[in-house]
């Protein structure tokens, strides 16, 4: 199944995909259930099924999550040669369900012979941003699912070295459970690791900031993120070289 997944999976040059282009990340995502192909969209939906939730309620010991059937920020994620994504730690809270908070991921990957020199791996670090505690190589048939929260610092961050054409491919679930009233609300929170420099510190810290003004009118006025996908491809293509 996992083979057939990755045989399917959308061609990196779709104009389906939403464009994640910042300096905190570098990959793309689709999140709309309606085009993915027949197998990926049975599999998403086994995974948001009664049955597998209630073995992740066992599995975390969280007797109240749910699941998520809009994909709100999961889906379909890809990154080709030059992507990454920074250490993070996730949006607290659903974008559009202001009392649904995320509590659980899942990510399974998809790549068919994966060369661990392409890097890639998905690195948690410790809480004070000190060192690496591990990192998991995005192999196919592969999953690494994880509690959300202040501590789950996570990401890819060294860009990717594989070929052109090649691409990390990933399928990505979220879960949640009732808000209670004083959790705080954030955005995704990007980390600089030891040895990043002041230069590439201050523009992970920047963008970090107005990547949380867009988390509050993203919630405020409820768009969506294609919508400000396709408005930074035009931005872009007005933009002077």
């Amino acid at each position: 199944m996992a083979q057939q997944l990755a045989s399917d999976f959308p061609d990196l040059y779709s104009s389906e995909w939403i464009h994640y282009k910042h300096a905190n990340e570098n990959k793309l995502g689709l999140t709309q259930r309606a085009l993915f192909p027949k197998s990926i969209g049975a599999v998403v939906d086994e995974l948001n099924s009664a049955p597998f939730v209630a073995w992740l309620r066992e599995l975390t010991g969280i007797p109240d999550i749910f699941a998520d059937p809009s994909l709100e920020g999961g889906g379909l994620h890809q990154s080709e040669i030059g992507g990454f994504l920074n250490i993070h730690t996730d949006f607290s809270v659903h974008h559009h369900r202001p009392d649904w908070e995320r509590r659980v991921n899942l990510i399974l990957y998809l790549n068919t012979d994966w060369q661990d020199s392409w890097g890639g791996a998905l690195e948690f670090w410790d809480e004070n941003m000190k060192q690496r505690a591990a990192h998991y190589f995005p192999r196919i048939n592969h999953a690494v699912i994880f509690n959300t929260g202040e501590k789950s610092l996570h990401g890819f961050p060294v860009p990717l070295r594989c070929p052109p054409g090649v691409a990390r491919k990933s399928l990505a679930l979220y879960y949640y459970s009732p808000r209670k009233m004083d959790s705080v609300v954030h955005a995704t929170k990007y980390r600089p690791r030891p040895g990043d420099g002041l230069k590439k510190s201050l523009m992970i810290h920047f963008d970090t900031y107005v990547l949380d003004l867009y988390s509050r009118a993203k919630r405020r006025l409820r768009f969506s993120d294609r919508a400000a996908s396709n408005l930074l491809r035009i931005l872009a293509k007005l933009r002077p070289h």
